[in-house]
């Protein structure tokens, strides 16, 4: 059985198969945050460390998957970019999975520190395949936004 196989056995745990999905997961459930690791499972024991200082954090290291306020463009745009932002860190063994929690502080790129989690969902590499096309389409990386 591989780590994905198992995450869609965790119980309470959907499998999210399209970025139209994940957006439906968010406008019904907020604030909701993407990791990519082992999953859930795994990171009962697992703590996030910082790698370029050694430093453990206080928590797991996540991204929003709930946009900012600011936000004046479709979920979809919010959501791939946050994908394809951490899509490198998916491996045979990482994959990227929903969840919730009580943040407990901040990491060193600003990244929010979540515990007492919650898994909600894990997430289709078809989506991350989604998540990179459309930022490609809809952004343009580089550009200085001043």
């Amino acid at each position: 059985m591989t780590t994905l196989e198992a995450a869609r056995g965790t119980p309470d745990m959907v499998h999210l198969r399209s970025l139209a999905e994940v957006a439906e997961l968010v406008r019904l459930t907020a604030p909701l945050y993407v990791r990519f690791s082992a999953g859930p499972e795994a990171d009962v024991t697992t703590r996030s460390r910082d790698h370029e200082s050694g430093c453990v954090l206080p928590g797991l290291s996540v991204n929003p998957l709930s946009p900012e306020p600011w936000w004046d463009r479709p979920l979809e745009h919010w959501l791939a970019r946050q994908l394809y932002q951490y899509a490198h860190l998916m491996t045979p063994e990482r994959f990227p999975w929903v969840l919730t929690g009580e943040i407990a502080g901040r990491g060193p790129d600003c990244e929010p520190l979540l515990v007492r989690t919650t898994p909600v969902a894990s997430v289709d590499r078809a989506v991350v395949d989604e998540a990179v096309a459309t930022y490609a389409r809809v952004f343009r990386p580089g550009e200085d936004g001043t």
